[in-house]
């Protein structure tokens, strides 16, 4: 729908999946969230929770018709935040992909010299696949990105455009468009993270998962997320769990519940969802966490969760 802006989260879990009985109410799955805004599917990571979406479109695009001619074909965009395993570990498994008739475009930061496409082929390809990256069957786009880049979703254009800064002439965006900006934390290990802000219709939603807190906040995603209508921040830690002196997880590029909550008072966001959980916590750690970081505008994350920005 063009002018729908809805948030679903499809994989809550940091590190690592976890298929677990104790691990049902909140869900096993690494990162993925699915947007639909402005009529397009964009997709932010592409964890282990990316494949029970793309399962959901592999069935759409069957029943769409009765022959290929016929059918509908699947578009969509992926934002990576970064290429750390449990970010990017499900795409191989997206079935869309494999599909010649799917236009799709993925979209992220590069690493030194290389670019993103090398990164994933070396990743996620070659030696551990039995696909080479170049063997996808989608019509697939690779951009790199950095903090210069707007993203651009036009209406009844696929894929987006990726504008550096400086060339912005202001007759860029109309008032259907989907523009997305992003600026990259250093506050997580070996190569920082994109924070990612999806303005539509008058509201924003701010994706801000992999990142630590700094004593006092944030003061850059502060000024970056203000006013926001969304945000989903990392909340991977207790902050006992952070400050343990015999394993203590501070510098390992997270925060905490108590951080994110703080977050979301200084950026004055209308929600705040909870995001990223350590593979460790389990639905009764989780429960006492809800608890304890109750707010009434403070929300835990779990698998199938929707929010309606419009």
């Amino acid at each position: 729908m063009a002018d729908e802006f809805r948030v679903k989260f499809r994989g809550v879990r940091g590190s690592y999946p976890v298929p677990d009985g104790n691990f049902l109410k909140y869900g096993g799955n690494t990162a993925c969230v699915e947007i639909n805004v402005g009529g397009h599917l964009i997709i932010i990571d592409a964890g282990t929770g990316i494949i029970s979406l793309g399962n959901e479109l592999m069935q759409k695009y069957i029943e769409s018709g009765t022959t290929l001619s016929d059918r509908t074909p699947i578009r969509c965009s992926i934002l990576l935040s970064h290429i750390h395993l449990d970010h990017i570990q499900g795409f191989p498994f997206f079935k869309p992909s494999h599909l010649s008739s799917t236009r799709m475009a993925l979209l992220g930061g590069v690493n030194y010299n290389e670019t993103l496409e090398e990164e994933l082929s070396k990743l996620l390809f070659t030696k551990s696949f039995p696909l080479d990256l170049g063997d996808i069957a989608a019509d697939l786009k690779i951009v790199d990105l950095n903090e210069t880049n707007y993203i651009i979703f036009k209406k009844n254009e696929d894929l987006p455009t990726v504008v550096r800064v400086n060339d912005l002439k202001g007759d860029e965006f109309d008032e259907d468009d989907v523009v997305v900006t992003c600026y990259k934390s250093y506050a997580h290990p070996q190569n920082g993270v994109f924070v990612y802000k999806f303005a539509y219709k008058g509201k924003t939603l701010v994706y801000a998962s992999d990142k630590e807190s700094y004593p006092g906040g944030d003061k850059k995603l502060v000024k970056f997320a203000k006013g926001c209508d969304l945000l989903i921040h990392d909340a991977q830690y207790s902050t006992e769990d952070y400050l343990s002196i015999y394993v203590p997880k501070q510098g390992f590029g997270h925060s905490t519940f108590e951080m994110a909550l703080d977050c979301k008072k200084q950026v004055e966001a209308k929600k705040v969802v909870y995001f990223h959980y350590d593979p460790c916590y389990d639905d009764e750690k989780l429960d006492l966490l809800a608890e304890e970081y109750a707010d009434d505008n403070a929300v835990m994350s779990n698998e199938g969760l929707e929010i309606s920005l419009l």
